[in-house]
């Protein structure tokens, strides 16, 4: 039985994708191999085949000296350049710790990347590109799933939302990088429109532009709603109301809420970010600005045939990015990794 050791602190902070992903991928090993994989976590006194480091804690990063690791496996969920416009980290430590992230990820015997745009700039921080693969993130179907029409209404009057108006859903944390002004935007342009953005300030007032969207947080327009962070078990139910997901983020990796919204498939339009067209593309509506949002979300009201056909690439989406068809990948992945010993570093 292969020993896999999971280092993790992701799902401490409530509200990011980088938690998501974490229990997403622990849940599918341990469903799908219970009798071929030995999953731990934060184990610093056992040997393991494999250490898979999913977040950057110092003491995991000394943890990669002490023996019986086996092979250490970064995630990569974030680069120095798509942390600018998330938080606020006032120099000299920006450098220091943008420096940190890398030295991190080249301590490590193998990489695994989620969206394939990041693998030239690893390699141009100097990590061998043999050293990285790409595996997409995934959602459990059982956890996020369509609901018919009937529900979606029930679902509405539970939670104090109007039957009848248009309803336009964002997900992730409250931060300027998400496109949240943006989001508000829209809503102020749109008062027939139900804007609904779920999500917090996982990070307080580190986020960048937490003062100006905090003042909004605190007095929306009439038609725009901030839930907070809503639990993994009742998120499912706003994909499930809404007519639209939008996330106008600037800069994402291959963002869980999107996936979340394909399994239940809900329409998708996106701002257009150079890394979607590799992974993504086809599924979604793609807008280059708010304005441009703003023409598509009114096109999408009126041309209900239009709606429909999202809805089917949605469907698409979630087929391909599904459970079971990652569950392999993983499978092969990790096996594979055991027995490859030509990259494993020396102490």
């Amino acid at each position: 039985m292969l020993k896999i050791n999971m280092f993790s602190t992701a799902d401490k902070v409530k509200g990011q994708g980088v938690g998501s992903a974490y229990v997403e991928l622990v849940k599918m090993l341990r469903s799908h191999f219970n009798g071929q994989f030995k999953i731990t976590i934060n184990d610093y006194g056992h040997r393991a085949d494999i250490s898979h480091y999913h977040t950057i804690n110092p003491s995991f990063y000394m943890s990669t000296f002490l023996p019986g690791r086996g092979k250490k496996i970064g995630y990569v969920h974030f680069l120095p350049e798509t942390l600018e416009g998330s938080l606020k980290i006032p120099q000299p430590f920006r450098g220091l710790f943008y420096k940190y992230v890398i030295a991190f990820y080249k301590r490590m015997d193998h990489i695994v990347v989620v969206n394939p745009t990041f693998i030239p700039k690893l390699v141009a921080y100097g990590i061998d590109e043999q050293k990285i693969t790409y595996i997409p993130n995934f959602v459990d179907p059982k956890s996020f799933y369509p609901v018919d029409s009937d529900q979606k209404q029930a679902l509405r009057k539970q939670y104090g939302y109007s039957s009848d108006a248009f309803m336009v859903l964002g997900s992730g944390q409250i931060q300027t990088r998400k496109g949240v002004l943006d989001f508000i935007k829209l809503a102020q342009d749109n008062p027939d429109v139900q804007f609904v953005w779920t999500g917090g300030f996982s990070f307080g007032k580190m986020t960048a532009g937490y003062a100006e969207l905090e003042r909004v947080v605190q007095n929306p327009p009439a038609n725009l709603s901030f839930p907070g962070i809503v639990p993994r078990d009742k998120i499912v139910d706003y994909y499930n109301m809404a007519d639209l997901f939008l996330l106008p983020s600037y800069n994402e990796l291959f963002p869980m809420s999107v996936l979340e919204a394909f399994s239940t498939h809900t329409p998708v339009m996106l701002r257009n970010l150079t890394l979607y067209e590799s992974i993504i593309d086809g599924y979604y509506v793609p807008t280059s600005n708010e304005s441009d949002m703003n023409d598509q979300l009114h096109r999408l009201i009126i041309d209900h045939d239009a709606l429909l056909d999202l809805q089917q690439r949605s469907k698409k989406a979630a087929q391909r990015y599904s459970e079971d068809h990652l569950a392999q990948t993983w499978y092969d992945f990790y096996t594979k990794q055991a027995k490859d010993k030509r990259y494993v570093s020396k102490k």
